[in-house]
């Protein structure tokens, strides 16, 4: 337990600092816990271990008890001083009092219909230069480009690695994080990018 605590602080060090240095005065959490049910079981335990100031990102769209589930990260996310965005469910995220909502990559301009929500932080996913520019084209606050790292998420696609991160999100017109096979140990191969956090979904779970 205590490694895996230590582990994290490192994490949310590299992402804090990040943030610190490419998104300043932004109010963007510098570290995003992505969900899923196969590669982290225990959204609501691995949830309540975050530092004050990060976000969880519901996924899992498939997941029957999604609803309840996101009533559940509401509660955790109020009681630690976390943000709760709700991936693809506007509706979902009203109800439970979200701070925000995330959009898959090929629903991007959704972003804009919400945008008159006051103080809600809206994500993008993104995976090219041209999702990156459809992001910021539709208001979004922030993309989540990925897979920076290989990962057990996409095993197929070719990973952008630190440098083609770099690459495309210094020429984003909005803040990027970096999401995909990110842990404690490679996360510091991105300290000279412009990744405004880092958001993960393996490196939650201590025996994945």
């Amino acid at each position: 337990i205590l490694g895996e605590e230590t582990n994290m602080m490192k994490l949310a060090e590299l992402a804090i600092w990040l943030n610190s240095d490419n998104a300043p005065g932004l109010g963007l959490p510098p570290l995003i816990m992505v969900t899923d049910v196969r590669r982290l079981p225990d959204p609501l335990g691995a949830a309540a271990k975050l530092p004050p100031g990060s976000a969880i990102l519901l996924r899992d769209y498939e997941l029957a008890e999604r609803a309840a589930l996101a009533g559940r990260l509401a509660i955790v996310a109020r009681r630690h001083g976390l943000k709760l965005l709700i991936g693809g469910d506007a509706e979902l995220a009203i109800r439970v009092d979200a701070a925000g909502v995330h959009f898959s990559e090929t629903r991007a301009s959704e972003a804009r219909r919400w945008r008159h929500r006051k103080n809600w932080l809206i994500t993008v996913a993104a995976h090219s230069r041209t999702a990156l520019r459809s992001a910021a084209l539709s208001g979004a606050d922030a993309a989540l480009l990925s897979p920076v790292f290989s990962t057990k998420s996409h095993p197929g696609q070719a990973p952008l690695g630190a440098a083609g991160f770099t690459l495309l999100a210094s020429r984003a017109a909005l803040p990027v994080y970096a999401l995909g096979g990110i842990d404690e140990n490679n996360a510091a191969r991105l300290l000279s990018s412009p990744a405004a956090g880092i958001a993960a979904i393996g490196a939650f779970n201590p025996i994945n």
